[in-house]
């Protein structure tokens, strides 16, 4: 169940991370990426994986987004 909860919140990290692309919108991966770190929590209470490593993969994109926009932009 928490594996599924854990899918969920990152679902809708993911959601959130697209407008976040868009240049002068970068702030709103440090939410996302709150977001993401709070599944991957619940991924690892789970007694799988999938939930956390795919909430990985988010942190992971947004920390590539943060690094080439400066942390803002």
């Amino acid at each position: 169940m928490l594996n599924i909860l854990s899918f969920l919140v990152g679902l809708v990290a993911l959601v959130l991370a697209i407008p976040a692309f868009v240049p002068l919108l970068g702030w709103m991966n440090w939410g996302v990426l709150l977001i993401a770190v709070l599944g991957f929590g619940l991924g690892a209470l789970s007694s799988r994986n999938g939930g956390r490593n795919f909430n990985l993969i988010v942190i992971l994109v947004c920390i590539v987004r943060l690094f080439l926009g400066g942390g803002f932009i």
